[in-house]
C-alpha cells in the first residue's frame, strides 16, 4: 500500500470529531452537553443529528468544547436560538465568536420596536438639517458658479452662445404663450366674477375694475406666469440636462474643452430673466381683458370703459411692481431646472425625480420671495 494512503488513514482515524449527550432534567427539560472540537473539519454530520433531537431543550453547554471556530459558533449560536435555549459554559474565545456571528446574522440588534421614540425623533431630525444644509450648501456653490460663468462669458464675448439663448427665449416664452394667455384670462374672469358678486352686497360693483386691475397687474399676472414656467421650463431644464448627464454629453463637453455652465446654464438663465417680465405682462393683459368680457356680460360696465378705466384707478408703481419681480421669479426657476438637472448621477430614475424636484423647489420659492417682495413693497410705500 502507498506511503500516502497510509498516511491518509492514519489522520482519518485519529480525527477528534464534535459530539454531544443529552441529559435530561427536572420538568422534561433537558440540557445538550457538546464536547470535542468544534471547528469547521470536526463538526461533520453534527448539525444534522442536533437537529433531530426531539426533547425539549433548555440549556447548550459548551464546557467540554476543547476548540471553537466561526463555523462551531455559528453552529451552537443557531442551536440554542432555534429551541430558545441558554448557552451555559463556554469559553472566552467562545464567547466572543457567539457574539460576533449573532451580531453579524442580525440577532443581537434590538427590534425597532423597542428604540425610544427619541431616538428615532433626533434621527430623523438630524437627517433633514443635514440634507438641508447639504442641499442649501449646494445651490449657494451653483448660483456662484453661474455667476462666475457669467462674469467670464462678459469678459469674453466671442464664448457667448447667441443661438442656445434665442433659442431657449423661444422655448421659455414664445412655446408658451398659448397656455399663459389662456389661463390668464379665465383667472381674470374668475377675479372679476367673484369680486362683483361680493362687491355687489355694497353697492360699489364699478371697484371690479379696481380688484381686477391691481391684481392682475401686481400679483397673480406674474405670479400664476411663474408657476406656469416653473411647471413647464423649470421641468424641461432639469429633464434636459439630466439626461445629458446621464448619457455623459456633460463629462464630454468637459473633456473636449467646453464649460457646461457657459454652454447650458448661463443661457437658460438668462432667458428665464428676460422672458418672465414679457411673459408677466403679457398674462396681466390677458387677466384685465379676461375680466373685462365678463363685466360686460354680467355687471354691464361696456368692455372699452373697464379698460380705459384701468388706467386711471391703476397706479404705475403696480405695474413696476410686477416687472422688478419677474427677473428674480426667473432666475430662481432656471438655477432650480438647472442645478437638479446637474444633481442626476445613477440611473434614469433620477432624472424624474430631480424633475420633479426642480418644479416643487422652484414653486416654492416663488411663492416665498412673493410673500418677502410683498411686505418690502409695502414697507416702501407701493403696498
Amino acid at each position: 500500500m502507498p506511503c500516502s494512503v497510509i498516511s491518509t488513514i492514519s489522520v482519518a482515524s485519529m480525527r477528534n470529531w464534535a459530539d454531544f449527550t443529552i441529559e435530561k432534567g427536572d420538568g422534561g427539560a433537558a440540557t445538550v452537553a457538546l464536547h470535542g472540537p468544534l471547528r469547521v473539519y470536526s463538526i461533520g454530520d453534527l448539525d444534522r443529528r442536533l437537529d433531530a433531537i426531539s426533547d425539549h431543550i433548555a440549556t447548550v453547554d459548551l464546557a467540554d468544547v476543547s476548540d471553537i471556530d466561526t463555523a462551531g459558533a455559528w453552529l451552537a449560536s443557531r442551536f440554542a436560538r432555534d429551541r430558545d435555549a441558554k448557552i451555559t459554559g463556554e469559553s472566552e474565545e467562545a464567547r466572543r465568536l457567539i457574539a460576533a456571528v449573532s451580531q453579524a446574522s442580525g440577532e443581537g440588534e434590538p427590534p425597532e420596536e423597542q428604540q425610544p421614540l427619541l431616538f428615532w425623533l433626533s434621527a430623523w431630525l438630524g437627517e433633514r438639517i443635514y440634507a438641508a444644509w447639504h442641499g442649501t450648501v449646494g445651490v449657494l456653490g451653483f448660483v456662484g458658479g453661474t455667476v462666475v460663468s457669467l462674469g467670464a462669458v462678459l469678459a469674453h464675448p466671442g464664448r457667448f452662445r447667441t443661438k442656445a439663448l434665442v433659442h431657449q427665449m423661444e422655448l421659455v416664452g414664445v412655446t408658451s404663450l398659448g397656455i399663459i394667455g389662456l389661463m390668464s384670462f379665465l383667472v381674470g374672469i374668475v377675479i372679476a366674477q367673484q369680486g362683483a358678486v361680493q362687491l355687489r352686497e355694497f353697492g360699489a360693483e364699478m371697484l371690479t375694475v379696481n380688484l381686477t386691475g391691481r391684481i392682475a397687474l401686481r400679483e397673480l399676472g406674474i405670479l400664476m406666469t411663474a408657476i406656469m414656467v416653473a411647471g413647464r421650463s423649470g421641468s424641461a431644464f432639469a429633464a434636459q440636462i439630466g439626461t445629458m448627464k446621464l448619457t455623459e454629453e456633460i463629462d464630454a463637453m468637459r473633456t473636449i474643452g467646453v464649460s457646461p455652465m457657459e454652454a447650458l446654464v448661463v443661457p437658460r438663465v438668462l432667458a428665464a430673466m428676460v422672458m418672465l417680465p414679457l411673459l408677466g405682462f403679457f398674462a396681466s393683459v390677458c387677466a384685465i381683458i379676461g375680466g373685462a368680457v365678463i363685466s360686460t356680460i354680467q355687471i354691464e360696465i361696456p368692455f372699452f370703459t373697464f379698460l380705459s378705466r384701468i388706467q386711471e384707478v391703476v397706479p404705475l408703481h403696480d405695474f413696476w411692481v410686477g416687472i422688478i419681480k419677474a427677473p428674480v421669479f426667473g432666475m430662481i426657476i432656471a438655477i432650480a431646472g438647472c442645478y437638479n438637472g446637474m444633481q442626476v448621477k445613477s440611473n434614469s430614475e433620477e432624472v424624474g425625480l430631480r424633475t420633479t424636484m426642480a418644479v416643487v423647489a422652484g414653486i416654492f420659492a416663488v411663492i416665498v420671495l412673493d410673500a418677502f417682495f410683498a411686505v418690502f413693497f409695502s414697507e416702501v410705500g407701493w403696498g
